[in-house]
């Protein structure tokens, strides 16, 4: 709880600039305390004559020295690891090349010891194997409490969990767990060479800028990633070691219980396994040109994506859509077709091995990460894209 000390107050205007929050402000030569005040204490620290104060003694800081080591949460389902696994422990080695030190893997589930193998081939060091029947199918409340656990009794360093269902589920509740901070949806993990924090980029404002953010005080450090942003390593000729984890069921863990798994019936859309996407932006104006990019995308053997743009305008289905908001893609070829390439989109298919920008304006974003750009109409350009391919079969 903050309290001001008028009295002492030399308004300086200090504590006004420190504030991130509009917190504090200046009534006069009076410190006012605002409704957007969160007690972080920043005022406090920078008044130089005592007149703002802290009641109640801070929680002290960890030993920031006594965490080590990567880990990635891994994702399976019926004893089939979600790729993102492996792309997290990809990233998590070449973090590990930085730090001197190991990865690890956290596997919760039922009758999964045949898939240990499988995380050591993927990059890691060791496996945390926690194998009980009360933790298959995933719930929230057993595996937080198992893996908080081992978390608490290892200290890892970093965390790694996959943006799924399950991980957008687990992650903020085991930040809030360790009371550390959690960035989500990353696009970008790099340790900083200075301090040995990991930076975490990712979109923000709507994907109108990147953000990039430290946990500098608190540990273990963690974020999640979305699939198809990471390489996946693999090396069949690793040895790790599988560590069992003695678990033991909590009442508490049955006050959910699944009773049916339905399975959403699928659109057909699977951009991320299209080796080519065409995907359409607010440039084609209108949705009949989609039915273009459909007939190159099939020509090609690939399938249709589309800018966050077209799909609120209604011109095509949100599956279809790429970026932050949609679908993170690694295609072979990538052609934007009247996308101008907002950061939001540009997060979701960068990655992409060749990248082919059509566009009337020769200033777009988009242009400053294509491989090639083609300067001019998509009606025009598209249709003859088709004809050439066409004469060629």
């Amino acid at each position: 709880m903050i309290t001001l000390l008028p009295e002492k107050c030399i308004a300086c205007s200090l504590c006004v600039k420190a504030c991130l929050f509009s917190g504090i402000r200046l009534d006069g030569k009076i410190p006012v305390l605002t409704e957007y005040c969160t007690g972080c204490g920043a005022c406090v620290e920078v008044c130089r004559v005592g007149a703002i104060v802290s009641e109640g003694k801070p929680a002290p800081p960890p030993d920031l020295g006594s965490y080590r080591d990567i880990w990635v949460i891994a994702e399976q389902q019926d004893t089939i690891v979600h790729p993102v696994t492996f792309e997290l422990l990809g990233k998590a080695r070449e973090l590990a090349q930085t730090r001197a030190c190991r990865v690890a893997a956290v596997l919760a589930g039922s009758g999964m010891g045949a898939i240990s193998q499988a995380l050591i081939q993927g990059g890691a060091d060791v496996v945390y194997l926690a194998d009980a029947p009360f933790l298959y199918p995933y719930r929230t409340r057993p595996h937080e409490r198992t893996i908080a656990a081992l978390i608490e009794q290892h200290k890892p360093e970093i965390v790694l969990i996959g943006a799924t269902c399950m991980g957008r589920d687990l992650a903020p509740r085991l930040a809030n767990r360790f009371k550390t901070g959690l960035t989500a949806d990353c696009t970008g993990l790099v340790i900083d060479s200075q301090d040995g924090c990991l930076l975490q980029t990712r979109p923000a404002f709507g994907g109108n800028i990147m953000a990039t953010i430290v946990t500098a005080h608190h540990r273990p450090q963690m974020a999640t990633v979305r699939p198809g942003v990471m390489q996946a390593f693999q090396d069949e000729g690793r040895t790790g070691t599988v560590v069992t984890v003695e678990t033991v069921a909590d009442a508490a863990d049955d006050c959910v219980q699944v009773l049916k798994t339905i399975a959403k019936p699928g659109s057909g859309v699977q951009l991320e396994k299209a080796p080519v996407i065409v995907s359409g932006g607010r440039g084609l104006q209108g949705p009949d040109n989609f039915k273009l990019l459909g007939e190159l995308a099939e020509l090609l053997s690939g399938q249709v994506g589309a800018s966050r743009a077209a799909v609120e305008l209604g011109w095509i289905e949100h599956p279809h859509q790429v970026g932050q908001t949609g679908k993170t893609v690694k295609p072979r070829l990538y052609i934007a077709c009247g996308i101008s390439g907002a950061i939001q989109h540009l997060a979701g298919m960068q990655q992409a091995d060749v990248i082919v920008a059509i566009n009337r304006d020769p200033y777009a974003p988009i242009l400053k990460i294509a491989h090639f750009a083609l300067i001019g109409d998509v009606q025009k350009i598209v249709p003859e894209l088709i004809a050439q391919l066409k004469a060629q079969h």
